[in-house]
């Protein structure tokens, strides 16, 4: 199974951009252009394992970061709800307040009614009232029973949120220890790789971080060991290997797509990073 992207030619190319200045880079033999992309992933391969350190810790603060948003969020329409509600419970009271009015003065007319008509109308009327009033006093109760459970909601998410606050400040200060420790090696070792890749050319270059981005292990440039590719392990042809040996041209794996290199240069070793 491919682990990188695979180039459908098997030797990269490299030929310079006539608009690049010379300045930037001067142009370097096959060999040297393998030897440079070596020390680059040499110096990245080092930075991955700084970033290795960290684990899962920038994650983990993230995560607890946007859960604790969410959580605040919640608080913040529980409390929109309560206030809402209360609201409408006032507007319910308020109703109850228009029925008993009209229910005395209905009562009141109930004296001057001059047949029967006119009393079963009142009647009607003050019956209806009465029917309104219980109606809007339920309705304050699911509102008042609404209040009370969103409050209880918001104490339990307070809770919640208190205790993943306390989380996010361990796991932000263990990150912080963290990074402390390895951000200047960090730093440097990612300026000495800048500093590198202004003598790569940049079609070169972007192949190289093309390869490394796909790669599950951020390899890009790798040794035959053993006869195989030292990325994806599959075997190399013998004329192959001479070919990747002789250092004419950039040869990638046919099968990960990783840029391939001798055993005799990977045990060269790197300047210091």
């Amino acid at each position: 199974m491919n682990e990188a992207e695979t180039p459908t030619p098997e030797v990269v190319e490299t030929a310079a951009p006539t608009h690049t200045p010379a300045a930037e880079y001067r142009e370097l033999t096959v060999e040297e252009r393998l030897r440079s992309l070596h020390h680059l992933q040499a110096i990245m391969s080092e930075v991955d394992k700084l970033k290795t350190l960290r684990g899962e810790l920038p994650l983990e603060v993230q995560d607890l970061e946007d859960e604790i948003a969410g959580l605040e969020t919640r608080i913040k329409n529980y409390q929109g709800g309560i206030e809402e509600n209360k609201a409408n419970v006032l507007a319910q009271k308020n109703k109850i307040s228009e029925s008993r009015e009209l229910i005395e003065r209905y009562k009141s007319q109930l004296d001057n009614v001059r047949n029967n008509r006119e009393f079963d109308n009142l009647t009607k009327e003050i019956e209806f009232q009465g029917l309104e009033i219980e109606f809007a006093e339920k309705k304050i109760r699911e509102f008042n029973a609404a209040v009370d459970a969103k409050k209880q909601k918001i104490k339990q998410s307070k809770e919640v949120l208190e205790g993943r606050k306390g989380d996010l400040a361990q796991k932000k200060s263990e990150l912080d220890e963290i990074t402390s420790e390895t951000r200047q090696e960090e730093d440097r070792l990612r300026d000495k790789a800048k500093a590198l890749e202004t003598t790569i050319e940049p079609r070169l270059l972007a192949a190289f971080k093309r390869i490394r981005k796909g790669a599950r292990n951020g390899l890009a440039v790798v040794p035959i060991e053993r006869d195989a590719c030292g990325g994806c392990f599959n075997k190399i042809p013998p004329q192959r290997q001479m070919d990747i040996k002789l250092r004419k041209k950039i040869i990638v794996c046919e099968y990960c797509g990783r840029i391939m290199i001798d055993p005799d240069l990977a045990e060269e070793g790197t300047p210091n990073t």
